[in-house]
């Protein structure tokens, strides 16, 4: 296996790689944007657009974006799909979902335009799953604040969101017959994402692991947007708990709504909505 491999990432590509592997960041190095330190590979990417992974898992990570998978499994149906959100978020919960799909559904998910929930906004979100969530079998969990900050003393986000996919996928085996082909927006490599579930009593294994998943697949496009639907159900809660309108993402906007917060309700308080291992708990806390 190749010990260094570099690729040539659009910003769509590397904006998706950061965003799953933010927390793994380390000081970058020159004439780079950012580098991640993860288990058994270093990614580096560079303001000319190249993204060099080095380590002995370099092709493992490298090879979501050297070429896309085959036409015929887009097209292969039944087909079951998970993906989660909310990762990226310093406020708010961690939502997964796995759906299933049959071909003859496709014409009315495209009559919602149903896509990577990233591309969607939130009011066609709510709309699409609204009318759609009775017509297609699923399963959503979702992890609170409070919940996921406890369990991150045990466990890192890509454990964490390991565990997740595998209940959500035995939680929707209790309620369809699941198909061949199942597939996982991928996060963490094959190898390790069932390292994370060594201890679990139950593993669903029979995955196809895919970057970028939710753009080629129907079942985890649409897993993307009931996960990103239940994300502004509690969004919505959270607002109203607390009388007080929190930012999403993990930028200076967010840094300056936590210190708000903290102003308001305390220290304690910000267990219960955000992510405590996020930098902007750092930056909270310099700030004091």
């Amino acid at each position: 296996m190749k010990n260094s491999i570099t690729v040539i990432l659009n910003s769509e590509q590397a904006k998706h790689l950061y965003q799953t592997f933010h927390e793994n960041e380390v000081k970058k190095p020159p004439y780079s944007h950012w580098q991640l330190k993860l288990e058994n590979c270093v990614i580096t990417y560079y303001q000319s657009g190249k993204c060099l992974f080095q380590g002995s898992e370099a092709e493992i990570y490298a090879s979501a974006f050297i070429p896309i998978q085959k036409e015929e499994k887009k097209n292969s149906f039944p087909q079951a799909g998970s993906d989660e959100v909310g990762t990226g978020d310093y406020f708010g919960p961690v939502v997964v979902c796995a759906c299933y799909v049959e071909e003859e559904q496709l014409d009315l998910l495209k009559s919602y335009r149903i896509t990577d929930s990233k591309a969607m906004s939130d009011r066609d979100i709510r709309k699409a799953s609204s009318a759609l969530e009775v017509h297609f079998p699923h399963a959503i969990l979702s992890l609170s604040p409070a919940s996921y900050n406890e369990l991150h003393r045990r466990y890192n986000m890509n454990a964490t969101k390991a565990l997740l996919h595998n209940q959500a996928y035995l939680t929707l085996a209790k309620k369809v017959t699941l198909p061949d082909f199942c597939i996982i927006d991928q996060f963490t490599p094959k190898k390790n994402y069932y390292s994370y579930l060594t201890y679990e009593p139950e593993v669903f294994s029979h995955l196809h692991f895919e970057i970028r998943a939710e753009n080629h697949y129907a079942s985890v496009a649409l897993a993307s947007v009931f996960a990103r639907n239940r994300f502004l159900e509690e969004w919505d809660a959270m607002n109203q708990k607390y009388n007080f309108q929190f930012q999403k993402g993990a930028g200076s906007l967010v840094d300056a709504c936590a210190k708000d917060f903290v102003q308001q309700f305390g220290y304690q308080a910000l267990r219960q909505v955000a992510k405590l291992h996020f930098k902007n708990t750092d930056k909270l806390k310099e700030g004091e």
